[in-house]
């Protein structure tokens, strides 16, 4: 059991068959842009809800109630379409499929969180899945979104999300806490 508080997010579980499909559209331009700082394949999720610093105590209530979320919602069907970028700092691919699902997922998540007593990062959800992040404030991130606008990778099940404990550091480690199944979909 953690001690100290601990930096969380909740992030759908991703299978490896769309991340790979995805890393394979994205090499080519990967290589080509070198001043990115690009996620590594198993680092790319899909952002439920940031919850940032979380103290100890919390987190069998936020558990507690995030498997009453996951018990009253089913699984979703998603796939990868798009690209997009927040300013000059982030490169994105977008999540469609079934998205208004998704947003009463993750609307979920955060009543959860925050009946739990722990804030949530108020912002508007746009589903996607973060591939790089730019080294500085100045690159113009419009010929990667364009190269990547007609990307549409195979369908794939959202079955569960995770709790996670992301640790910064030169290269941030994420490590799942909990797992836990939408609509009580077996494994």
């Amino acid at each position: 059991m953690h001690t100290a508080a601990v930096r969380l997010f909740v992030a759908l579980d991703v299978p490896t068959v769309a991340i790979d499909h995805l890393q394979a559209a994205v090499a080519a331009v990967a290589d080509e842009h070198p001043g990115l700082r690009w996620l590594p394949p198993d680092r790319r999720h899909v952002t439920l809800a940031f919850l940032g610093e979380v103290e100890p105590p919390a987190l069998a209530a936020l558990a507690a109630r995030l498997g009453r979320v996951a018990g009253r919602h089913p699984a979703l069907q998603l796939r990868f379409a798009g690209a997009g970028r927040f300013d000059s700092r982030v490169l994105w691919v977008g999540v469609e499929g079934d998205t208004e699902p998704l947003a009463r997922l993750v609307r979920s998540v955060g009543a959860a969180a925050r009946k739990a007593g722990v804030p949530v990062e108020e912002r508007v959800h746009r589903p996607h899945v973060t591939l790089a992040r730019s080294r500085t404030m100045s690159l113009d991130l419009r010929p990667m979104v364009a190269r990547l606008a007609d990307y549409v990778g195979p369908p794939w099940r959202a079955a569960s999300f995770s709790l996670v404990c992301s640790r910064l550091g030169p290269q941030p480690e994420y490590e799942p806490l909990e797992r836990f199944r939408l609509g009580g979909v077996p494994d």
